[in-house]
């Protein structure tokens, strides 16, 4: 592989650590360009892999990687290809995507070991993803021990909403004792997809009030009133809210205890059921949206209540949103289905020309990959579609500590 001529000086490594994968960018937070970028998954796995994009080309490796630190160090050393070892190329800070900071982070964070303890203590409340972030953080800070290493939460943009949307009506006592509210993801993409909004149509956030939809495999739903958020649809954990790719989103609670009374199922077993196998995957049996169109177009009956049962959760949600925040002036779609997929964006909005909203169709169907308006000029409300991108997000979070 040949050397990039892009400078690393001044980039902040960005690490997304899961259970079995690190995602990875590394960014020039100024300007955005990102100069790499790869996925390592399926980490202690018999045959693991190792995508590595740069300037210059794409390289893959596949093999073992029996840990995460494995995986780390070889990330490592083809940044390395790129010119100096990152300990010398003047590379700013690690940034770190922490899904849950529950109540005691709410903002970026220099990483010490106090940090990286709390941070794994929290996998109580999120135990798919903060023991997977906690030892990316460990094992970056032992490769990388002379440059800052920042945790940016998930959580941390929604830990001010109002009581009266962050409380459940749960016994008080428990809901104190057990840390139980409402504390919202996707932070780090409703921020910044909010301020992208506001900033495309060369409007002060402070005067707008928004519904940003981050509709990926995960999706989410948040009310913006003034850049400052006031209800959002996830909840203790992701599970709550729209229909996502595997996961239910709102359910009758009752539906858990009825499954472990006249089904014998375990708490484990329902906690798999909801969040791995069931949402568009459950009700279809795809959860990639390409497909589920597909299995339409073929007149997959299951297929198309799934489709129309997401639409409707997430009409809901719209409807919710613009009647709390008294009306809104931009409803802005982002993330994997809402920047690609026309058909959600007409079908999530259609027959609302009443309430000001109205999407023109040839805008909405035309292609396009950047930011862009979708609504009509006779719209009261604008519709737009603006990329999130949560990684630079982090980058520009981090490089404060530099």
């Amino acid at each position: 592989m040949s050397t990039s001529t892009s400078s690393t000086a001044g980039a902040v490594l960005v690490l997304n650590s899961g259970s079995s994968s690190i995602k990875f960018q590394l960014i020039h937070p100024e300007t955005g360009e990102a100069v790499a970028h790869g996925l390592i998954e399926r980490i202690g796995e018999p045959e693991g892999r190792i995508i590595f994009h740069h300037t210059t080309g794409t390289e893959e490796r596949v093999g073992e990687i029996p840990d995460h630190r494995a995986g780390l160090r070889a990330v490592l050393d083809m940044l390395e290809t790129l010119g100096r070892p990152l300990q010398e190329a003047g590379v700013a800070a690690v940034g770190h995507r922490v899904v849950h900071g529950g109540t005691v982070f709410h903002e970026p964070t220099l990483v010490d070991d106090d940090v990286v303890k709390t941070v794994a203590e929290l996998s109580i409340l999120a135990p798919l993803h903060n023991p997977a972030n906690a030892i990316g953080m460990e094992v970056a800070r032992e490769e990388l021990p002379d440059i800052p290493h920042v945790a940016v939460f998930d959580t941390a943009f929604f830990y001010s909403l109002p009581p009266a949307a962050a409380t459940y009506a749960l016994e008080r006592t428990i809901a104190r004792e057990h840390d139980i509210r409402r504390y919202g993801f996707h932070g780090t993409s409703h921020e910044f997809v909010s301020q992208r909004a506001a900033a495309f149509a060369g409007r002060d956030q402070a005067d707008l009030n928004q519904v940003v939809l981050h509709l990926g495999n995960g999706a989410s739903a948040s009310a913006i009133e003034g850049g400052r958020p006031i209800d959002t649809s996830m909840g203790l954990t992701p599970l709550e809210g729209l229909v996502m790719g595997t996961r239910t989103g709102d359910i009758d609670p009752g539906v858990v205890m009825h499954l472990n009374r006249v089904a014998g199922m375990k708490v484990d077993a329902i906690d798999d059921l909801l969040n791995r196998r069931s949402g568009l995957r459950g009700l279809s049996g795809v959860n990639d949206f390409r497909a589920l169109l597909s299995l339409i177009e073929e007149g997959d009956e299951d297929a198309k209540i799934a489709y129309d049962v997401y639409v409707h959760r997430l009409r809901k949600y719209i409807g919710a949103y613009v009647f709390e925040l008294g009306g809104v002036d931009q409803i802005v779609f982002t993330a994997g289905v809402g920047e690609n997929n026309v058909d959600v964006r007409r079908d999530a909005l259609a027959g609302l020309e009443r309430l000001g909203i109205v999407v023109d169709p040839e805008r909405n169907a035309a292609p396009g990959k950047g930011e862009r308006r979708i609504s009509a000029d006779d719209s009261d409300v604008e519709v737009l579609v603006i990329p999130t991108n949560e990684e630079l997000a982090i980058a520009r979070a981090a490089a404060k500590f530099a």
